[in-house]
Protein backbone atom coordinates (compact mmCIF):
# COMPACT_ATOMS: atom_id res chain seq x y z
CA UNK A 1 0.00 0.00 0.00
CA UNK A 2 1.17 3.43 -1.27
CA UNK A 3 0.68 6.45 1.41
CA UNK A 4 -0.41 9.66 -0.48
CA UNK A 5 -0.80 13.22 1.88
CA UNK A 6 -3.96 14.99 0.88
CA UNK A 7 -3.53 18.12 -0.63
CA UNK A 8 -0.19 17.38 -2.64
CA UNK A 9 0.16 17.69 -5.85
CA UNK A 10 0.91 13.81 -6.29
CA UNK A 11 -2.26 13.02 -4.83
CA UNK A 12 -3.92 15.49 -7.61
CA UNK A 13 -2.08 13.91 -10.40
CA UNK A 14 -2.62 10.39 -9.32
CA UNK A 15 -6.79 10.69 -9.23
CA UNK A 16 -6.46 12.95 -12.34
CA UNK A 17 -4.62 9.66 -13.67
CA UNK A 18 -7.26 6.83 -12.40
CA UNK A 19 -10.20 8.69 -13.82
CA UNK A 20 -8.60 9.52 -17.17
CA UNK A 21 -6.44 6.64 -19.20
CA UNK A 22 -4.59 7.30 -21.41
CA UNK A 23 -3.29 11.17 -20.28
CA UNK A 24 0.03 13.51 -21.82
CA UNK A 25 1.29 15.81 -19.92
CA UNK A 26 -0.06 18.57 -21.85
CA UNK A 27 -3.26 17.38 -21.29
CA UNK A 28 -2.03 17.49 -16.62
CA UNK A 29 -0.64 20.78 -17.28
CA UNK A 30 -3.80 21.79 -18.49
CA UNK A 31 -6.09 20.46 -15.90
CA UNK A 32 -4.00 21.28 -13.06
CA UNK A 33 -3.15 24.89 -14.43
CA UNK A 34 0.34 24.71 -13.67
CA UNK A 35 3.68 24.66 -16.15
CA UNK A 36 5.38 21.67 -17.63
CA UNK A 37 8.27 21.39 -15.90
CA UNK A 38 7.17 21.35 -12.56
CA UNK A 39 4.56 18.49 -13.77
CA UNK A 40 7.57 16.98 -15.27
CA UNK A 41 9.39 17.18 -12.22
CA UNK A 42 6.44 15.50 -9.86
CA UNK A 43 5.83 12.74 -12.55
CA UNK A 44 10.27 12.24 -12.81
CA UNK A 45 9.56 11.83 -8.63
CA UNK A 46 6.64 9.24 -9.35
CA UNK A 47 8.48 7.18 -11.86
CA UNK A 48 11.64 6.45 -9.30
CA UNK A 49 8.40 5.58 -6.56
CA UNK A 50 7.18 3.19 -9.10
CA UNK A 51 3.98 4.30 -8.94
CA UNK A 52 3.60 6.15 -12.75
CA UNK A 53 5.79 5.24 -15.97
CA UNK A 54 6.29 8.10 -18.48
CA UNK A 55 6.00 7.04 -22.28
CA UNK A 56 8.32 8.93 -24.28
CA UNK A 57 6.87 9.65 -28.09
CA UNK A 58 8.66 11.79 -30.81
CA UNK A 59 5.85 14.69 -30.08
CA UNK A 60 3.51 13.72 -26.90
CA UNK A 61 4.91 12.07 -23.37
CA UNK A 62 2.04 9.63 -21.90
CA UNK A 63 1.35 9.37 -18.63
CA UNK A 64 0.90 5.56 -17.26
CA UNK A 65 -0.47 4.51 -13.69
CA UNK A 66 1.57 1.39 -12.29
CA UNK A 67 0.32 0.82 -9.29
CA UNK A 68 -3.64 1.07 -8.01
CA UNK A 69 -3.10 0.48 -4.40
CA UNK A 70 -2.92 3.95 -3.02
CA UNK A 71 -3.98 5.09 0.91
CA UNK A 72 -4.64 8.84 0.50
CA UNK A 73 -3.53 9.84 4.58
CA UNK A 74 -4.83 13.91 6.18
CA UNK A 75 -1.90 15.53 7.21
CA UNK A 76 -1.71 16.11 10.56
CA UNK A 77 -1.63 19.01 12.44
CA UNK A 78 -0.95 19.82 15.88
CA UNK A 79 -3.20 21.85 17.92
CA UNK A 80 -1.99 24.42 19.60
CA UNK A 81 -2.73 24.50 22.90
CA UNK A 82 -4.22 27.96 24.43
CA UNK A 83 -3.22 28.82 28.24
CA UNK A 84 -5.93 30.92 29.50
CA UNK A 85 -4.48 33.15 32.43
CA UNK A 86 -6.85 34.41 34.87
CA UNK A 87 -5.75 38.30 35.19
CA UNK A 88 -8.33 41.00 36.23
CA UNK A 89 -8.93 42.70 32.73
CA UNK A 90 -12.02 44.31 33.97
CA UNK A 91 -11.88 47.26 37.18
CA UNK A 92 -13.93 46.71 39.70
CA UNK A 93 -17.89 47.46 39.87
CA UNK A 94 -17.29 50.06 42.73
CA UNK A 95 -15.42 52.37 40.16
CA UNK A 96 -16.64 55.84 39.87
CA UNK A 97 -14.50 57.77 37.61
CA UNK A 98 -15.36 59.36 34.66
CA UNK A 99 -17.38 57.21 32.05
CA UNK A 100 -16.18 57.28 28.22
CA UNK A 101 -18.60 56.38 25.11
Amino acid sequence: MIEINRGTLDEQIIKILQKTYPITVEELKIKLHLSKQQIIRVLNKLQVRGIVRLDILPDKTYVRLLRHDFSFLAKKRQRKFIKHSKSKTHESKNYEGIMYS
